[in-house]
């Protein structure tokens, strides 16, 4: 999965959000309750995993993201990106400043070993 590289490496705080709904409209965050913050390695080793996930053909079940994480720079103002997964359809769907176009939706394998180890990573941070 390719992820906005300048973003990358500005990252400095990654929110986990647990996604309660859809947004109310294009660009807006998706809603949901925060349950971790990762930073320092912890926040690199995710976007490096999620810079693994092997790609995939799109796959229908209507877009139902359980997770997303949001990357934050130093100043913490607004996010660089937000990335929702879809473990069902095997569909990212990244917004934000730092977002280009061609790489708003993506598709990745959900069952291959570095997405179970993102969902893992997931779920440990809301059990």
């Amino acid at each position: 999965m390719q992820l906005p590289a300048e973003a990358v490496a500005a990252t400095v705080l990654i929110e986990v959000v647990r996604i309660s709904a859809l947004p109310g409209g294009r660009g807006v965050p998706y809603p949901g309750r925060v349950v971790a913050h990762w930073a320092g390695s912890e926040a690199a080793d995710a976007l490096t995993l999620i810079e693994r996930l092997p790609g995939s053909e799109q796959h229908r079940c209507g877009f139902s993201p359980g997770w997303s994480i949001r990357a934050y720079e130093d100043s913490l103002d607004l996010a660089l990106f937000e990335a929702a997964f879809c473990f069902r359809c095997h569909e990212v769907r990244m917004h934000g400043k730092a977002v280009p176009p061609v790489l708003a939706t993506q598709f990745f394998d959900a069952d291959t070993p570095p997405a179970q180890a993102l969902l893992a990573l997931f779920r440990e941070a809301a059990p």
